[in-house]
């Protein structure tokens, strides 16, 4: 009994303790007449309780710290999806997603069947330096067999310690015998730039993944760079499918472009203490130099301050789909034991005026989800140069270019690795090929292709099929299907998919993925951007907007209107203040 009267009270000094720590937070709330004091102290008192009763007398044995991460998951996921609970164990994984910093080998991986496989290392990071290759499979991390574990597993492997050694043995396609690599793990920078370069002899282009530390610095160094060496007239800054990340540094980046002292963003909450406003505080790069910005759907938060920032200010062109539209702030405060919480605790607004959330998180409907801001809601705003623009739903772009929806016969081989396996036999028959921009499958290499993939298992359902499924379904069960059968079956035998027909069908695409998994054994990251020029629509509508000036400047007075329809809002991304790109397999 001794036991169970020392867990009781280490709960209700653990209680006390939370019911003390919330009485700060609750004055706050005294100035809005609102006193919530006993309502947070009772239910407090219920959860503990309730958290000791189960711990005590459930029939099997709990795990406390699972339990009380799934209730506080659980209370957050009640309220928006970026206010997170970051216990000690995730500290390190959090870290890096605001830093883009770890320790580790620099490769990225993934798995197929029972096997982790290297994807692509790093040029110039420690796997790369040590001779691993894209494609080779993972048979031993420091002696101990990982065939059968997941990539989380093999993560927390191939991680540790800057200047330690991890050995690593792997099967390499035309190898025999497995190799084995001593690696020494170095603390690793994810770049938030991982290119930039001259696309024609006139247009300079950044491409920017992440709002880590250092990316202002990044972009205005970059830009700098394609001015002085380069002699860049214009330049293209490519925000597609960056998820965001550090408000400071959408501030920095915007700050390369417009003068200092400007107004980049201001944040509202229901603290006003920590209402404020945020300038430009450096001198810029270029206010001047003609720019086009690329956005996505995947384009989120930081990403939408910098390119709603050039767009208020008319001191860039938009190209693109709809940002996604989270014009939500997060700050992350300390808990005990060394855990955070990062909670939302503002909207920021862009200068014209406008917040571009597009999701209302407060009003929910009555089965709980989260709909759209209401048109009856969305207010016109101007920019600089009088012309009209939106809150309530991401960024517009000034172009529109349409959202390309990817074959499934395309989908299916990425999904199956065979884009992925075909590279890595495509690297062991040619040593070498020529500069990645240049580089293009012919037609003969990609008819080898289709012959590789003549056994190989990749089937996959159209939607026309499945829309066929559906009608015979419905057909029978009102009794209309027997009487039509016969030219059911005609229009079945139509159209079901044919292989090897999709694979020429939709062999622009398919060849623009195998292209790009190809260049990245020789020439990696860069070289994949390289080679996707040829096939990038926005970047060709970007190059043909900067090559007309009377265009460009009429976009940004007023005088061209966009004549594309506007596209949807993207779906779920990640957040703001201390939000960062979706975790990739970063060793």
């Amino acid at each position: 009994m001794s036991f169970l009267k020392q867990f009781s009270t280490k709960i209700k000094v653990a209680a006390f303790s939370l019911i003390i720590a919330t009485g700060s937070l609750t004055l706050m709330s005294f100035d809005d007449g609102t006193d919530n004091y006993f309502e947070i102290s009772k239910n407090l008192d219920i959860f503990a309780t309730l958290f000791r009763e189960v711990n005590m007398y459930y029939v099997d044995e709990t795990n406390p710290g699972d339990m009380m991460k799934t209730a506080i998951d659980g209370m957050l996921e009640d309220l928006d999806p970026y206010t997170n609970y970051i216990p000690e164990s995730e500290i390190e994984d959090h870290r890096f997603m605001t830093t883009g910093q770890y320790g580790g080998i620099g490769a990225l991986v993934r798995q197929k069947g029972d096997y982790i496989y290297i994807s692509e290392p790093y040029e110039g990071k420690p796997a790369q330096k040590a001779g691993l290759q894209a494609g080779d499979a993972l048979l031993e991390v420091d002696g101990k067999s990982v065939k059968g574990k997941n990539t989380a597993d093999v993560v927390k492997m191939l991680k540790g310690v800057p200047n330690t050694k991890v050995n690593i043995k792997v099967k390499r396609e035309g190898t025999e015998d497995a190799l084995s690599f001593s690696v020494m793990r170095e603390e690793i920078k994810i770049n938030n730039v991982p290119y930039y370069g001259m696309i024609d002899d006139k247009t300079g282009y950044i491409k920017l993944t992440g709002f880590t530390d250092d990316a202002g610095k990044e972009v205005k160094d970059a830009l700098a760079e394609l001015k002085s060496k380069y002699n860049a007239q214009s330049v293209i800054l490519d925000l597609r499918d960056n998820p965001g990340g550090l408000l400071r540094e959408a501030i920095n980046i915007s700050n390369v472009f417009c003068e200092k002292g400007q107004e980049v963003v201001s944040t509202r909450g229901k603290v006003k203490e920590w209402d404020k406003s945020y300038k430009a505080l450096n001198a810029p790069v270029d206010t001047e130099i003609p720019l086009v910005v690329l956005v996505s759907r995947g384009s989120a938060s930081a990403s939408e301050i910098v390119s709603g920032t050039m767009q208020d200010l008319d001191r860039g062109v938009i190209v693109g789909q709809r940002s996604f539209g989270k014009g939500l702030v997060q700050t992350t405060r300390p808990l005990s034991y060394n855990a955070q919480v990062k909670i939302t605790t503002s909207k920021y607004y862009i200068p014209s005026g406008r917040c571009i959330q597009a999701l209302d998180y407060t009003h929910r409907n009555d089965d709980g989800s989260v709909g759209k801001v209401p048109d009856s809601l969305i207010t016109p705003f101007k920019t600089k140069n009088g012309r009209v623009v939106y809150d309530g739903g991401g960024v517009n772009p000034d172009f529109k270019t349409p959202i390309h929806k990817y074959s499934q016969i395309l989908q299916s081989l990425v999904l199956k690795s065979l884009i992925f396996d075909y590279a890595t036999q495509y690297k062991l028959k040619h040593p070498s090929i020529v500069a990645a921009k240049d580089f293009k499958l012919t037609d003969a290499e990609y008819d080898e292709f289709v012959a590789w993939l003549a056994d190989k298992e990749y089937d996959y359902t159209t939607k026309s099929e499945d829309l066929l499924k559906q009608l015979k379904s419905v057909a029978e069960k009102e009794k209309y299907f027997d009487a039509a059968a016969i030219e059911f079956t005609a229009l079945k035998d139509k159209m079901t998919h044919d292989k090897k027909s999709d694979l020429y069908k939709f062999k622009v695409e398919i060849q623009e993925f195998l292209e790009s998994e190809i260049v990245s054994r020789y020439y990696y990251q860069k070289g994949k951007i390289e080679n996707g020029f040829k096939y990038d629509v926005e970047v060709k509508e970007a190059l043909a907007i900067l090559g007309d000036k009377a265009r460009y400047n009429g976009i940004l007075n007023g005088k061209v209107k966009q004549e594309n329809p506007p596209s949807d809002t993207g779906d779920d991304t990640d957040s703001d203040e201390e939000d960062t790109p979706p975790q990739k397999k970063n060793k």
